[in-house]
């Protein structure tokens, strides 16, 4: 057993289900070709990171998928919003012993391993350390205890919720990566040749 926990918070890729905004402007079944390609490209980076990983899922556990089970923990998330589910699943890492616990998106197309490198080395001398979203969130969220207060009284899913922690986190020592893009709206996708494909290939 490694020290460190990386947990990828994922839905079930099912039509109709993932990517509901981005599914608005270009329907369900690019939406789900998108979010199924951003997954690959997700488990192709954290497969180069070492240590332990867990997969959990929106709303049921899936065994037959790119998710191996011999490399991968699997859990579904636990909580009513994503505040709650994060801090559960933080919670029973380090129940379960981990030092350090990583947790990031999979809808993030410039995610690579030196990202999760990074934050792990930063660990050793930060409290917590954070990699921004553009659009005003966090696509990662790294941890050695649990400060629980940042998971609550979020406006998840807003442009406010990286400010907000941040004010939380006022008494502690926090390191910013690499702020990047993850995929919720058509604009996120304007500037990408691979997803766009996706669209085209539906019509």
């Amino acid at each position: 057993m490694s020290d460190r926990l990386i947990i990828i918070f994922t839905r079930n890729p099912e039509l109709g289900k993932v990517k509901t905004r981005l599914a608005k402007s270009i329907g369900d079944a690019a939406a789900l070709n998108i979010y199924n390609y951003l997954l690959d490209h997700t488990e192709k980076t954290i497969s180069q990171i070492e240590g332990d990983k867990a997969v959990y899922y929106s709303e049921k556990v899936r065994h037959e998928d790119i998710w191996k089970n011999s490399r991968y923990q699997k859990y579904v998330q636990q909580g009513n919003d994503l505040g709650l589910k994060m801090q559960n699943a933080f919670q029973s890492a380090f129940n379960n012993g981990y030092k350090k616990v990583i947790i990031l998106g999979s809808d993030l197309p410039d995610l690579n391993p030196d990202h999760i490198r990074l934050a792990t080395k930063k660990l050793d001398q930060y409290d917590v350390v954070i990699g921004p979203a553009q659009d005003g969130g966090y696509y990662l969220l790294a941890l050695k205890s649990l400060p629980s207060s940042i998971f609550k009284n979020k406006a998840w899913g807003t442009s406010s919720v990286l400010k907000d922690t941040l004010n939380d986190l006022q008494s502690h020592s926090v390191f910013l990566l690499e702020e990047l893009n993850d995929t919720d709206t058509f604009e996120d996708i304007r500037d990408n040749d691979k997803l766009k494909a996706f669209i085209s290939s539906n019509d």
